[in-house]
């Protein structure tokens, strides 16, 4: 495999969403990913969601570029084949519930001590430690006790949920940062390998901005405000005549000024009350209804035109049938065709981030069950009558 982190081998035991996507990434930047799946059924993601045949569309993303082997980790030979794998591997990635390893015989203190050099990312709901680490803890727990359901919604409904998985995501993108840093110390200073420990809720809380503080000195406990920023102004989203929304950012001292021109509001623009943030944060409501006012008399497309002539970040609101016909998604190389089994072609998400001198690259779509069993064995040394036996032990499949 090509790209930067080509000579990398990670070995993930993980299944649905946190530790697989962060997989993903390491495997779509070069790394080689050997993915352990339990022989019968595998990661459950294969059937999440919408499906191609038997096989979940989510699954051919989630699982590009990665190796599957069929193992079987109640049998003394399948984890024997784990640890074998764990001693050449750079990174293992894992996403069991604190302990789970431990009680299978592949903790921490078993593969460090065959491979001092490995990188272990554990991503878990409360993290290795502290009075809650036994709990299970999905995405939406990390969400909720990690503040964000609490502040993301309208003030007069529940909390809502973003609508997709990303407490799962945020810890991924956790994981592989911790996972870099540690292979970088490994790699150039000569360090040793260590444990990346990642929380759930603590992934989603290290994204919280300024909460801690606002509340410690101020008691300011920032709550759901629909879909404006709070105390940044204007930020928010407005209606339009065709029954769609903008999103307009005016916040920044000069972008304000000519939005408020743009839309035929100068006396505002010139106003001493709203030549900083603070001034017009304490105008909000105001300010809000001046500019819903003006969107509302106009069409997305012609609100959006205003705008862009007036150079102020806006944009229309997006559903997937948008990305997909963009022309900035489609020049980004953002939606890019696969083929999936049987020559389906199908689009898929293209790679972030771009790198100029050493992309990232999708090489297959998510395999099989065990479609690398064999091949990964036969690279431990393992011959044929090896394999067989193990097949036949119920080993692998």
């Amino acid at each position: 495999m090509s790209g930067p982190l080509s000579g990398i081998r990670v070995l993930e035991l993980g299944q649905l969403i946190a530790a697989p996507f962060a997989t993903k990434l390491l495997a779509e930047f070069g790394a080689e990913v050997i993915k352990v799946e339990a022989p019968e059924g595998g990661d459950p993601l294969r059937t999440w969601r919408k499906m191609h045949g038997d096989t979940s569309l989510w699954w051919y993303l989630q699982s590009r570029n990665k190796k599957s082997i069929a193992v079987n980790l109640k049998t003394p030979e399948g984890l024997d084949i784990v640890k074998r794998l764990a001693t050449s591997a750079d990174v293992v990635v894992e996403n069991f519930r604190p302990g789970g390893l431990e009680k299978l015989g592949l903790g921490w203190d078993v593969l460090s001590s065959l491979n001092p050099k490995l990188t272990m990312v554990r991503i878990s709901g409360y993290g290795q430690t502290g009075p809650y680490r036994d709990r299970p803890g999905f995405g939406a727990i990390g969400e909720a006790m990690g503040g964000l359901r609490y502040t993301t919604g309208s003030p007069d409904s529940p909390p809502a949920r973003v609508g997709v998985s990303i407490g799962d995501t945020l810890a991924s993108l956790h994981g592989v940062i911790g996972a870099l840093m540690s292979i970088l110390n490994v790699k150039v200073n000569g360090g040793a390998g260590q444990v990346v420990d990642v929380s759930l809720v603590e992934s989603v809380f290290n994204v919280m901005e300024s909460l801690v503080p606002e509340y410690d000195l101020l008691g300011e406990i920032r709550t759901r405000t629909g879909g404006a920023l709070p105390g940044i102004t204007p930020s928010n989203t407005y209606p339009t005549q065709d029954g769609g929304y903008v999103v307009i950012a005016g916040n920044s001292d000069p972008i304000f000024r000519r939005l408020m021109t743009a839309i035929g509001r100068p006396d505002l623009a010139e106003d001493p009350r709203m030549r900083s943030n603070e001034g017009r944060s304490q105008h909000a409501a105001m300010l809000d209804g001046v500019i819903g006012d003006w969107s509302k008399a106009r069409s997305v497309a012609d609100a959006l035109a205003a705008l862009d002539a007036a150079d102020v970040p806006a944009g229309r609101i997006y559903s997937v049938a948008d990305i997909v016909a963009d022309p900035h998604y489609q020049a980004r190389d953002m939606i890019l065709e696969a083929e999936l089994p049987g020559g389906t072609q199908v689009k898929m998400p293209g790679i972030v981030p771009k790198l100029s001198g050493t992309p990232g690259a999708v090489r297959w779509q998510g395999p099989a069950l065990g479609a690398h069993t064999d091949a990964v064995l036969a690279d431990l040394g393992l011959d044929p009558a090896a394999i067989r036996t193990l097949r036949d032990a119920g080993a692998v499949k």
